[in-house]
């Protein structure tokens, strides 16, 4: 190898800052410009089932922030090791796993909550919204941007059915 070569091996990229211009779009534009319920048209049916009283919407909303945030953050992580031919499945099984997490966090600390949402939560496995961020970008991202893409989303489809419930 010649010492040119090896030298351009050596030079590296700067690190993208944290919250870089890139980053911080992967936050605000679900929040209007791509909104996964109003310009997307996903996640409807929850949105408007859960959205007649101001709390049931919030937990629901906080639920599903906490869901699609973790789920695209190990889809992320797991990536390089899904096989193509199963990744649905795996993305499922995330998906429900950290869903019976949030129900069960719900029926242990908020009862009446449960009972009120349970149906609803337990249909957040099955949200486009979800499901879409995963493969669309958990996939193919790094944990970080997936993190940042999955807080915008879920933020986006939050502050819609909290102004429906208002």
């Amino acid at each position: 190898m010649s010492a040119e070569t090896i030298e351009k091996a050596i030079e590296k990229k700067p690190a993208e800052a944290l919250l870089s211009k890139r980053r911080k779009k992967l936050v605000t534009d679900p929040l209007v410009d791509d909104n996964p319920i109003t310009i997307q048209v996903l996640g409807i049916c929850s949105a408007l089932a859960v959205t007649t009283q101001m709390k049931p919407t919030l937990v629901m909303a906080i639920s599903v922030i906490f869901v699609v945030v973790m789920s695209n953050l190990a889809i992320s992580l797991l990536r390089n090791t899904i096989p193509t031919r199963v990744r649905i499945i795996v993305q499922l099984a995330v998906v429900a796993t950290l869903v019976t997490l949030v129900s069960e966090v719900l029926k242990a600390f908020a009862y009446d909550m449960y009972k009120e949402l349970s149906v609803f939560v337990g249909l957040i496995i099955t949200n486009c919204i979800v499901m879409g961020r995963l493969e669309a970008f958990a996939l193919g991202n790094k944990p970080y941007d997936s993190v940042l893409d999955g807080l915008g989303s879920a933020l986006g489809y939050s502050w819609i059915i909290l102004a429906v419930a208002f």
